[in-house]
């Protein structure tokens, strides 16, 4: 089977692409991230560890703004999270321009797992080593959204993705609750975190991004943001939970 792991056009006899599933281990092996739909909102988090004490941990990206109502984080290599960053923020403009609203969050998830997908069937290429949890809020609501290297994309209440996705999936099914409010989510994100975490777990070690649903009453002058909380705010969650 081994001679079929090197090309990504051809089928493996078992039915299976080979370098997908090498992208799908790179994706186990990175940071574990959690996503969680609240019923007025949606909350992305991720664990922000470094190989080396020395390396500024303020210059890592772990998470990015796609525009104002979509944000999203991953798990895996993060120079192939940077090209997608670019390809989503390109593609939220390209509906901008032409729409004058930000893009619903299914059509943005779509055309992204639609890039992805293009890898996986190229020649001279290889896929993705990175799983996404896209997080924005439309007309449908809050959403909660995961796309693997094979272009795949399902929508989801809560999940995680990672090194530590099993553990983290199994505690959110024993804590997930539809009725949750956005700061309830936020709370139970961090917990989720902190199961597999190694080490002491700070402000600096996490990084935290939500986005919640306008109340009606304010809906004609104000529209969702996505905002990564700052380490302060980070600090006081933590300070509740410890």
């Amino acid at each position: 089977m081994d001679r079929y792991s090197f090309s990504l056009t051809t089928f493996a006899p078992n039915g299976k692409l080979l370098q997908i599933e090498h992208a799908l281990a790179a994706v186990g092996n990175g940071a574990t991230s959690v996503g969680i739909k609240a019923a007025n909102g949606v909350v992305i988090a991720t664990e922000k560890k470094t190989g080396s004490s020395l390396i500024d941990v303020s210059s890592l990206e772990h998470m990015a703004m796609v525009c104002d109502s979509i944000g999203m984080v991953y798990s895996g290599m993060g120079p192939d999270f940077r090209v997608l960053v670019n390809s989503a923020r390109k593609m939220a403009q390209q509906y901008i321009r032409i729409y004058m609203e930000d893009p619903p969050v299914r059509i943005l998830v779509k055309e992204l797992a639609s890039v992805m997908q293009e890898f996986t069937q190229s020649g001279g290429v290889r896929p993705f080593g990175v799983s996404l949890l896209l997080a924005g809020v439309d007309e449908r609501g809050p959403n909660l959204y995961q796309v693997d290297p094979s272009g795949s994309y399902f929508p989801w209440k809560a999940t995680a993705i990672g090194k530590n996705m099993v553990n983290s999936k199994t505690f959110l099914e024993k804590r997930f609750n539809g009725d949750m409010e956005l700061e309830d989510a936020v709370h139970t994100a961090i917990l989720t975190l902190k199961e597999g975490f190694e080490g002491q777990m700070t402000e600096q070690s996490i990084d935290v991004g939500i986005i919640s649903v306008i109340p009606s009453t304010q809906s004609g002058s104000a529209t969702p943001k996505f905002q990564r909380l700052t380490s302060n705010e980070i600090k006081d969650y933590l300070s509740n939970i410890m």
